[in-house]
């Protein structure tokens, strides 16, 4: 039986970095990285990516240590925008070339310098967002791996997420209400990164951590995801899977991946569903302070189904009636779809974006627009 080592929910994480909380991962997952740092040698595999995909990793910058130490006034405590169990995340500022006249400002996650499956997740971050690009992925600068007085220093730079995190606006009650239709905008943005990474490569990946803090939100609230410590290459050939000891997050997971260990984009999709009834809730998929009856997101939605009118009850009171309700409805019976046990029964991630697009056109004109107007709209999905 597969055991899943279980983290309070409530996440000090704010940018690109949100610490899984279930690690079993086996060495045979190990991504090849040798030609970004000598150390990764006794980390790596005998997996590789395509030649195209190598030339353009060549992009990132390979940054000093004491330059990134700069850039964060050296690590200081009050330049800390995220902390997970493999590292912290601090704001700086770096330029980017040479001749940059104004730096630019950054987030720095900079991970504990013991133990190999934080390095692992190095590796694994530098080996897939050095070679994708796409409007819905954090977008990845550069990286520093170093031989330091205290031993190996492992650092990653990204493009700062001014905006934080989906986490942050559905859970944090200090700050504004994100209205309705804008949580159906950052979803289906979400898809579109998720479609990219499922179907829009040579190699199909797998994200295998999709959830809130996952979805970084830049300065017009545009979703990328981020996090891409567990990321690996999906199955080849005629196979439907890949086999692998299950890591991720607890009350996300698949029940056949942490069953079986069975690992398949139809994973993501699974935790998208999840996700999708947060929006919808306003919960986070396990909450252990309220009734026992309520603890699991999953279980208490059940006795609420879409066509139901007890429906409403549901939904985040924080959003004050102002949603369409047949839109919600929409997309609640879209979360069940892709939460079916059997996973050839869940949507492909095509499917749920024309979903999401009706229910965003569902929602033109509601009561939402109000409480939208303090929010910059997306032109995703408009």
């Amino acid at each position: 039986m597969m055991c899943f080592r279980f983290k309070k929910s409530k996440s000090k994480t704010k940018q690109a970095e949100s610490a899984p909380e279930l690690r079993n991962q086996s060495r045979s997952e190990n991504v090849s990285a040798n030609r970004v740092t000598k150390s990764a040698n006794s980390a790596s595999s005998s997996r590789s990516i395509p030649e195209l995909y190598k030339e353009r990793e060549q992009n990132l910058r390979v940054f000093s240590y004491s330059e990134l130490k700069q850039a964060t006034n050296s690590f200081n405590r009050l330049l800390r925008i995220g902390e997970g169990g493999f590292g912290t995340v601090y704001k700086g500022t770096v330029r980017l070339s040479s001749g940059q006249d104004e730096p630019t400002v950054v987030a720095i996650k900079k991970l504990n310098n013991h133990g190999m499956q934080g390095h692992k997740e190095w590796l694994a971050e530098v080996h897939f967002l050095g070679v994708v690009e796409h409007l819905n992925l954090v977008k990845l600068l550069g990286y520093c791996s170093v031989d330091a007085e205290r031993g190996i220093q492992r650092l990653l730079v990204y493009e700062y997420m001014p905006n934080k995190s989906l986490e942050n606006h559905l859970f944090d009650h200090k700050m504004p209400v994100l209205p309705w239709k804008m949580r159906l905008q950052v979803m289906f943005g979400a898809a579109e990164g998720l479609a990219y990474l499922h179907e829009g490569m040579e190699v199909q990946v797998i994200f295998r951590d999709f959830k809130t803090s996952n979805v970084l939100l830049d300065g017009n609230f545009n979703p990328k995801l981020s996090d891409f410590g567990l990321a690996r290459e999906g199955p080849a050939g005629d196979r439907s899977h890949v086999s692998t000891a299950p890591v991720g997050t607890y009350g996300y997971a698949a029940p056949e991946y942490v069953e079986t260990g069975h690992l398949s984009v139809k994973s993501d999709i699974y935790a998208f569903g999840v996700v999708l009834y947060e929006i919808l809730t306003g919960r986070r998929t396990i909450e252990r302070d309220r009734p026992t009856s309520e603890q699991k997101l999953l279980e208490w939605v059940k006795q609420f189904p879409a066509d139901s009118k007890r429906f409403y009850m549901i939904m985040d009171f924080r959003l004050r009636n102002q949603y369409s309700l047949a839109a919600a409805r929409r997309v609640a019976k879209l979360a069940d779809r892709c939460l079916n046990k059997n996973p050839k029964d869940r949507p492909d991630i095509g499917e749920i974006m024309d979903v999401l697009r009706g229910a965003i056109l569902e929602s033109e004109g509601s009561s939402s627009s109000a409480a939208a107007t303090r929010f910059p709209q997306s032109p995703r999905g408009s």
